[in-house]
């Protein structure tokens, strides 16, 4: 008999309350009524029959009763009326997770509910009653439900091309920019040349965002995530350090800024330096760099590239197509929370899509401002495509395999000059994992669409360099908040 434990004894029945080792569930008699309240969302109420709390009560009454250890008492012989009065809290606690575990999945499985996301249910909130059934109620996003159109046997448009030596080139010119030499010079700007600025941005009287250095490759344009200058090659090419371009353009109709969607913006930049980029000399040193014995196998490696860039051009364009072919299934709204909570995801996606097919870093960021510029009809768009497709993998059983997953990373992390075991740590770590892993079943079940289709071969444009530059900071950040990279410098500036 322990007369010295209490302590330990106590926080041994505390923890296997926890893991839900002392609970062996027992299907419930529950009463459910489910309620659509609005586009895939439903308000779910269960009653739980007052002798189904207490049959639990008991079953974990009688699992305390044999693990705890009291003074006076040897193990299980311990009343019944001592335990539930001495662990009266943990019990409460235990019986409330056992019955809020069993019911949920209980009303999941008969309901069949097959939710998104976790329910909006405040677990703290709740108290089983003394007396009575207890009830509670929550809302939940569920999948859509649709009839799965065919699916097989579509007429497709299927673009393709070889890959041409001029594109060899320029896209090995574009992989090399991240190893090229950055020099200041005093002379006036050139088109490829790396600008260095101050920038303010003024919407009529008003000042909404400024950066004390901003700085960019120059090319045709510059894309912000939420806005596009056009023409900026021609507006800074000639400037010197010292000069001031003045420009305006209108902010995307998707900002984040809602009263300033399609609002004409106008941005001061102010020169401050022009530097010279230049690559390397393809000598032995920089070769080992890069991993390369020779110049012909860098070019090996770009033509690889392409090839994928291809592939991922003609995937995007079938299943474009596909996804139109089946559009009498997608005809369902989706909740605003829901694409509003994915946008974020909806774009890692592909993003991580980009990335395994080989685009360099600056086509990524550029891709990645026009969806932030279009993010919001995107979201819908690609939440759609992947209900559709989920169903169709479901259909199918598609299922993928470890070595599938770690080739894709150790693609990316070639592609990103990165250790692949740094890379998959990142993303098991961010939950990124998933995304990837999600992704490659989707493109598994436009694959089983297209292995039925029935192909006319079209020819596909060439892939050119991008005409534009792309800066990841906002031109209108969210209200009160000014982008000052600089401080005083930047207010400083704002008064001249």
């Amino acid at each position: 008999m322990a007369t010295d434990t209490e302590p330990e004894t106590d926080a041994a029945v505390a923890d296997a309350a926890e893991d839900g080792t002392m609970f062996q569930p027992q299907r419930m008699d529950l009463d459910v009524e489910v309620e659509e309240v609005g586009p895939c969302k439903k308000h779910v109420r269960v009653t739980i029959p007052r002798r189904s709390i207490d049959t639990v009560m008991e079953s974990a009454v009688g699992e305390f009763t044999n693990q705890a250890e009291i003074p006076g008492f040897r193990a299980g012989r311990v009343p019944a009326a001592l335990v539930r009065k001495r662990f009266r809290k943990e019990l409460g606690e235990q019986v409330k997770q056992n019955l809020l575990l069993q019911s949920l999945e209980q009303v999941s499985e008969e309901q069949e509910l097959d939710p998104i996301n976790e329910p909006d249910l405040d677990v703290e909130a709740l108290e089983i009653p003394e007396e009575g059934d207890f009830e509670y109620e929550f809302d939940v996003e569920v999948r859509p439900d649709f009839e799965l159109p065919q699916y097989k046997g579509l007429k497709i448009n299927r673009p393709g091309r070889e890959v041409e030596d001029a594109e060899v080139a320029a896209f090995k010119e574009d992989y090399l920019e991240q190893y090229c030499v950055v020099e200041e010079v005093d002379r006036a700007a050139e088109l490829g040349d790396q600008i260095v600025c101050g920038v303010e941005f003024r919407h009529g009287d008003h000042r909404i965002n400024n950066f004390a250095n901003l700085e960019f490759r120059l090319r045709k344009g510059l894309d912000f995530p939420d806005a596009e200058l056009e023409n900026a090659g021609e507006l800074f090419a000639g400037k010197k350090a010292g000069d001031t371009v003045t420009a305006e353009f209108p902010i995307s109709m998707e900002s984040d800024r809602v009263e300033l969607r399609g609002e004409t913006v106008t941005a001061e930049f102010k020169i401050k330096a022009v530097k010279s980029v230049t690559v390397p000399e393809m000598d032995e040193d920089f070769m080992e760099r890069l991993g390369i014995e020779s110049p012909e196998e860098l070019d090996d490696r770009m033509y690889d590239h392409l090839t994928r860039q291809i592939e991922y051009s003609q995937r995007q364009a079938t299943r474009e197509q596909v996804l139109e072919q089946i559009q009498a299934a997608a005809d369902w709204d989706l909740p605003e929370e829901l694409v509003s909570k994915q946008t974020s995801n909806a774009m890692q996606r592909e993003i991580l899509e980009m990335q395994q097919a080989g685009f360099t870093t600056q086509q990524i960021r550029a891709r990645e401002n026009d969806l932030r510029q279009h993010v919001l009809s995107t979201t819908r768009r690609n939440l759609k495509e992947h209900f559709v497709l989920d169903r169709i993998a479901d259909e199918e059983n598609i299922e993928v395999s470890d070595p599938e997953l770690e080739y894709e990373i150790q693609v990316m992390a070639y592609q990103a000059g990165e250790n692949a075991r740094r890379v998959r740590s990142r993303m098991i770590k961010s939950g990124v994992i998933e995304n990837l892993r999600a992704q490659i079943r989707e493109r598994k079940a436009v694959d089983v669409i297209l292995a039925s289709a029935d192909f006319t071969d079209t020819e596909m444009d060439p892939i050119v360099n991008a005409d534009s530059e792309a800066v990841g900071r906002p031109v209108a950040p969210p209200a009160g908040i000014i982008a000052d990279d600089a401080g005083a410098d930047a207010d400083e500036a704002a008064e001249e």
